[in-house]
């Protein structure tokens, strides 16, 4: 007997937004499968019913006990290729074998509500996930963000975090129990709602101010030096920024170690490559440290965190990196690069600036002891003064880069 495509089904905000045609799909169901709210609208129906919580497997395996003959419809909230457990079932049991109906989802209604088309508007979920990255990366690049909440990431912690993070500037309109007689919604300053308690489920929707967007999105890689606070000019310049960051080759997702970080003009510009990723930043002292985090709020960098310490102490509170850019070690620079790479990946790579001829031996040996294949470039950068007829040529110090990369696993 062939086997009947299993349907998931999107009820939308509630029952109410089921169409004739899916309300017959659901009755004619030999199982109906879903959570206790989503299977409370047909208790007076005949067919078998599955009563399934937050566990996916258990929800799997009685998928996978069916007869191949069996009509069985799981019920899912809102669009189940949404955020929502259609996606998981479709490569569990394979596409061939699965029917998606969508329907309204959530973040659809919250849009309507406020009157704001959503076309280029940035998607993110935080229920049962812990991993902000993707919602740094969607505000530094998006006016809307829409960000579905648990428990746990409540609409007052997400303001609490914007705070947390020099973000003060964005609005946050927040959704309670859509589609509900009890369903309301209201726009909040991030200050407003970070001591606010606000009815479960709901859902928020951040909008950037249009002028703040625009300065952010002026951000680009090797921005001249006075774009950036900084200390007599402890920064790394803008041509030799460009290249450290192609030699440490980041990529979305990665974790990056900022050592030394100085004005956090290298982890800052990396943050436009690592998209979701982090940038785990190191400083000394706390005015430098006030600047690196100034410096990140003006360019919506909300995925670096610093960290005050003298180098190599600190490490050890650090994500597991997978790349490090060294800035500043001074003497105890050898053992600095050793700890970082105990600490690096397979298939990491770890970049060392410096201008003194000592620290360049000890850069190349530390590496070289710890088992990374090692490249060294020096750059000499001399900048155009200008002349009473014409232009001359003043040099800076040479710059050496060195660049470590530990062996791929296999």
């Amino acid at each position: 007997m062939a086997r009947e495509k299993i349907v998931v089904l999107g009820m939308g905000l509630s029952a109410a937004n089921l169409t004739a045609v899916q309300l017959e799909t659901i009755r004619s169901a030999d199982l109906l499968v879903g959570g206790r709210r989503h299977l409370a609208p047909f208790a007076d129906l005949a067919m078998e019913k599955q009563t399934i919580g937050g566990d996916l497997e258990e929800m799997l395996a009685v998928l996978r006990a069916q007869a191949p003959g069996r009509r069985v419809v799981v019920l899912a909230s809102g669009d189940p290729l949404l955020f929502g457990i259609g996606a998981r079932i479709v490569r569990e049991m394979g596409p061939e074998n699965v029917r998606i109906v969508p329907n309204v989802s959530s973040m659809a209604a919250a849009f309507a509500r406020i009157h704001e088309p959503w076309e280029a508007a940035a998607l993110v979920s935080l229920h049962g996930r812990s991993d902000t990255g993707p919602l740094a990366a969607a505000l530094k690049s998006n006016l809307l963000v829409a960000v579905l909440t648990d428990g746990r990431h409540t609409p007052a912690w997400l303001a609490g975090w914007l705070l947390e993070k020099g973000a003060d500037h964005f609005k946050l309109a927040v959704f309670e129990q859509l589609g509900t007689d009890r369903e309301k919604y209201a726009w909040y300053s991030p200050a407003q709602a970070a001591v606010l308690n606000f009815d479960a489920p709901n859902l928020v929707v951040v909008k950037a101010d249009a002028e703040q967007m625009r300065a952010v999105q002026k951000q680009h890689i090797g921005l001249v030096d006075h774009c950036y606070e900084h200390e007599n000019g402890l920064i790394t310049k803008p041509e030799v920024r460009a290249v450290v960051l192609a030699k440490l080759a980041l990529a979305p997702g990665l974790t990056l170690w900022d050592l030394g970080a100085g004005s956090g003009a290298v982890g800052i510009e990396a943050s436009l490559l690592l998209g979701p990723g982090r940038v785990a930043a190191v400083e000394e002292k706390a005015e430098r440290v006030a600047r690196i985090q100034a410096n990140a709020r003006r360019f919506g960098v909300y995925n670096l965190d610093v960290l005050q310490a003298t180098l190599p102490d600190g490490m050890d509170l650090l994500p597991r990196p997978d790349r490090v850019f060294v800035g500043g070690g001074g003497r105890d620079l050898a053992q600095i690069i050793g700890q970082a790479a105990g600490r690096l990946g397979a298939g990491g790579v770890m970049v060392v600036n410096t201008v003194l001829l000592d620290n360049l031996a000890q850069a190349t040996e530390a590496l070289e002891a710890r088992g990374l294949s090692v490249d060294v470039v020096q750059i000499q950068i001399s900048r155009s003064k200008p002349m009473p007829w014409s232009r001359r040529l003043a040099a800076e110090n040479p710059v050496w880069i060195v660049s470590g990369k530990k062996k791929e696993e296999r």
